[in-house]
């Protein structure tokens, strides 16, 4: 049985016994019984909590992605609540004005793209100008803590979706990333882990016992997370990453595709742990909504060898392929990015672009990826805790 930092530090407060806090949080911050973070922290005799803040998509997650947030008041605590996705992303002295300490408890989903890191990587910031302490109540990711998949970041290529020369699949827990981010950046912060009791890296979400709950709106189910290294790159096209259907990131297309030439061309790359499912779909939200689109369901069948970064970027290649005037890369703003390309940014350089629009297959690549993901497992090394 894993227990999450929010129930290890519930259950011994250690040095926050009197002390007054905030709490970065979420939908998902919760006990393995389902008791979100800010009501078992209100309620605590030990702990005084004071304020709510909440990162991309608001603390309850009712906000769809690249949807500002506004502050407001939490009806059920009575707490005021601080938006980190709004008219800010760095946590102002106002937010942490009379604060001993903020709590970072957040679940991350193993990807470079998925914003919450760099909120706590802002939080860390700001912690450190304002002299607060930084606790981050580490979470499991959920694509366990072994495999390492796709490349590392450009820091030419740094926005709000890779702030960090990170892989794409880190293999890495909140709690470890803070660790890794004071180092490499030399941050003057009072920074504490509370640690898991009984995770290993080689779980998988579902091994942890602990409950799944969707940590922003579009990521309904574990599965989602093991395709999100590669599903969310389709956000930096014109084809439709799924949203508006109730299988995003597994589920791709455009109106103008033949999803039967599409699986039939997947399938003779011959990926493993994976296959292609041709199908119709039409998106109730978002891109091409209200329109059938053709396209593939992709359906992981082993986990541990599926390449979500290479099969995303071959599906692209694929899907360009059959008729190049219409695909299209998004053209910017993207999270807050003005000047460079949305799929730059996702990639973290323009190589996957470049190659792909050349009409090369994204495979070409894999020697480079290779060696950055070598230099990169060696960097994180020094930071893992379990």
């Amino acid at each position: 049985m894993v227990r999450s930092g929010l129930e290890v530090l519930l259950a011994r407060p250690r040095g926050l016994r009197g002390a007054r806090v905030g709490l970065i949080a979420n939908p998902a911050s919760v006990t393995r019984d389902l008791v979100h973070a800010s009501h078992a922290l209100h309620a605590s005799k030990a702990i005084r909590l004071a304020a709510l803040l909440g990162p991309e998509h608001g603390l309850w997650a009712n906000a769809q992605d690249l949807v500002e947030v506004d502050d407001g008041r939490d009806p059920s605590t009575g707490l005021p609540i601080f938006s980190l996705y709004g008219d800010t992303r760095v946590p102002t002295a106002r937010m942490l004005a009379g604060l001993d300490a903020l709590l970072f408890d957040l679940q991350d989903v193993g990807s470079r793209y998925y914003t919450f890191i760099y909120t706590m990587l802002h939080a860390m910031q700001a912690c450190a100008d304002a002299g607060v302490r930084l606790v981050v109540l580490d979470r499991p990711n959920p694509l366990g803590g072994l495999a390492l998949d796709g490349n590392v970041l450009d820091p030419g290529y740094r926005s709000f979706v890779g702030l960090h020369p990170l892989a794409v699949r880190h293999g890495m827990t909140t709690g470890e990333l803070a660790l890794l981010f004071r180092a490499e950046l030399g941050l003057n912060v009072e920074l504490s882990v509370v640690r898991m009791a009984g995770w290993k890296r080689s779980m998988a979400f579902e091994d942890t016992g602990l409950p799944w709950v969707p940590p922003s709106p579009n990521m309904p189910t574990v599965d989602t997370a093991f395709v999100y290294p590669g599903g969310c790159l389709v956000e930096g096209t014109n084809l439709s990453e799924g949203r508006g259907t109730t299988r995003p990131f597994e589920t791709i297309g455009a109106p103008w595709l033949d999803p039967f030439r599409l699986a039939k061309d997947m399938t003779r790359e011959r990926l493993p742990g994976v296959r292609f499912r041709p199908l119709y779909f039409t998106p109730t939200f978002q891109k091409h909504a209200g329109l059938v689109c053709g396209g593939v369901f992709l359906h992981v069948t082993d986990r541990g060898r599926f390449p979500a970064f290479l099969a995303y970027l071959l599906l692209i290649h694929h899907a360009r392929a059959q008729d190049p005037r219409r695909f299209g890369w998004r053209e910017p703003p993207y999270e807050y990015e003005h000047v460079k390309r949305p799929i730059d940014i996702l990639c973290g350089s323009e190589r996957e672009r470049r190659a792909i629009d050349a009409g090369r297959s994204p495979r070409e690549l894999l020697p480079a990826w290779r060696r950055e993901l070598a230099a990169f497992r060696r960097r994180r090394a020094r930071h893992l805790l379990y």
